[in-house]
């Protein structure tokens, strides 16, 4: 059973949210917030799975409880799901690089976001949209936004900075097992040093890492 608390300022968007995952199988809403400081309270209280987290709301915007959420050592468990109406939105880029788990458009395919909770429960991040990867390039390579010590690169070996540039390419585990002809179970294991090594939270901030260090250069917008 996968547990979600919905924080969104529209009490609408979140009943939307709540009839979809009560019908379907494997889903438990626990709580739902209209403010920042309600989801981060929400958090503490239930520990939920996922976090379906709006950006702007008022009181304490998303962004805000992102990083309140995500720097708690005591809710190392709990996963956040950015939601926006934009496809381009220097606030998703901050709540990625503040520890979000990946994010969707609110006018995203139900099935979709089902597919989006159950990938980010896993502790995987939802980083499969061409859009997640031009944006992060976009803000990465706007002036002043890097803020990566290029030095945390010399922590990794030569062959898991080849990793993390392909995690940075958007490659599952076994994609890149079969990139490199390794196991997937060695693919996994160079991930999780990585991790480690540079002390991520998740994939998602490894993609983040990956542009802002120079690692991966940002390709120009279609």
């Amino acid at each position: 059973m996968i547990t979600v608390v919905l924080a969104d300022d529209q009490k609408l968007v979140r009943a939307g949210f709540r009839v979809l995952l009560d019908t379907e199988d494997g889903f438990q809403v626990c709580g739902e917030a209209e403010n920042g400081i309600a989801a981060v309270a929400l958090a503490r209280e239930h520990r939920p799975d996922v976090v379906v987290m709006d950006i702007r709301m008022p009181v304490m915007d998303g962004l805000q409880a992102t990083r309140s959420i995500t720097s708690d050592p005591e809710l190392a468990g709990v996963k956040v799901l950015v939601l926006t109406t934009f496809d381009v939105d220097e606030y998703v880029f901050e709540a990625l690089r503040g520890g979000a788990s990946g994010f969707l458009l609110k006018d995203t395919d139900p099935t979709e976001l089902l597919h989006a909770i159950e990938v980010v429960a896993r502790g995987e991040a939802l980083l499969a949209p061409t859009v997640t990867r031009r944006l992060i390039a976009e803000f990465v390579a706007s002036p002043g936004q890097r803020r990566v010590d290029t030095s945390v690169l010399s922590e990794l070996t030569e062959r898991e900075r080849e990793v993390l540039a392909m995690v940075a390419g958007g490659l599952s585990n076994d994609e890149i097992a079969g990139e490199l002809v390794i196991s997937p179970a060695t693919s996994r294991t160079h991930v999780s040093r990585i991790m480690t090594k540079v002390r991520a939270r998740d994939r998602a901030q490894l993609v983040v890492l990956a542009y802002e260090s120079g690692l991966v250069a940002p390709q120009p917008r279609d």
